[in-house]
């Protein structure tokens, strides 16, 4: 019988374990306005009660515990916004909004994963629940989701060598509109199922860019593709199909692309290394309990790039958000 070894340090295990503690003292300090309440300025506990209308022992126990996890900054018994909550928590103008997504993970997220236990037993997602306002909760948080994606793709990746950019599969105009923003050239085409393409017309529209991109209503899977792109984006398209599913995509990306072209193709992924990113291994959880979807190794989506003429070249991760396997076209 082995006994523990008495260096041996529990703070890792207890840390996950309370993590759901962190999750839902963030939520609630981003609903009931904390961090839009510092926007105006650093605030001691009292102040900060005042501002956002809270009990002052709520307010020292959110802002204490938001110092505790670096979101906040507290000296002086003074407490302030970090750069990151003020540009993502605190309403700043001509950011990107989290607090939709926050809501999203509090109402429609959270709960599925208090049945956890039951879907790690079954590998089947837990029911969605879509009435009343549900559904625009949902698809209003996953959308911020994928603008902070599309954001940081824009921030991290070079757009601007290319002059035909297909945006292939994806549920949101984010990613082109954001990488139309980084080049004068570039002319963008979304292709993606009929539920999505007005929304994406609209996206375009009103970035100002309807004279430089088109949409196209077509299946992913079996409908037709324009040709002769240098650039082609799949983001967010793996998890959501399976695996002969994704190598006809693969396949199809490939053959629109002119010779030459790359491929950014963006998405969560399992590792084959020791070390696991975590972010990308929360998700498989997170997809497995909301939807049933499917998080891949990194070597099989590799795989399927080599088989279809697409060279992968390297892996590039975004900041909070998912990873990109860049190929070249063979």
């Amino acid at each position: 019988m082995s006994h523990p070894s008495p260096g041996a340090d529990p703070s890792g295990i207890l840390g996950v374990a309370t993590g759901y503690m962190a999750a839902k003292q963030l939520f609630a300090a981003s609903d009931t306005g904390v961090f839009a309440a510092l926007a105006d300025g650093p605030a001691t506990a009292a102040e900060l009660a005042d501002r956002a209308g809270l009990p002052q022992r709520s307010a020292r126990i959110l802002a204490d515990a938001m110092a505790s996890l670096g979101l906040l900054t507290r000296e002086d018994g003074r407490y302030a916004n970090t750069e990151a909550t003020a540009a993502y928590l605190a309403g700043a103008e001509g950011g990107i909004d989290l607090r939709p997504f926050l809501a999203f993970l509090e109402a429609i997220s959270y709960p599925h994963w208090l049945e956890f236990g039951a879907t790690a037993r079954s590998a089947e997602p837990q029911p969605l629940d879509f009435g009343g306002d549900r559904m625009q909760e949902f698809m209003t948080g996953v959308m911020t989701y994928n603008a902070l994606h599309a954001k940081m793709l824009a921030d991290n990746f070079d757009f601007t060598p290319f002059s035909r950019i297909l945006d292939f599969g994806g549920l949101s105009a984010a990613f082109l509109v954001e990488a139309l923003k980084t080049t004068d050239k570039a002319h963008g085409t979304f292709v993606g199922p009929g539920d999505f393409t007005g929304l994406a017309r609209t996206a375009f529209e009103e970035a100002g860019f309807g004279d430089r991109s088109e949409v196209v209503d077509s299946d992913p899977l079996t409908g037709d593709l324009p040709d002769g792109f240098d650039c082609v984006l799949l983001e967010h398209v793996v998890h959501r199909f399976d695996a002969e599913q994704n190598k006809t995509l693969i396949k199809k990306a490939r053959e629109a692309a002119a010779p030459g072209a790359t491929l950014v193709l963006l998405d969560f992924f399992l590792d084959d290394d020791p070390e696991q990113r975590v972010l990308d291994a929360l998700h498989a959880g997170e997809y497995l309990v909301i939807d049933g979807t499917v998080v891949y190794p990194e070597s099989e989506v590799r795989g399927w790039l080599s088989d279809a003429g697409w060279e992968p070249v390297e892996t590039r991760a975004l900041p909070g958000s998912p990873r990109i396997i860049i190929a070249e076209a063979r």
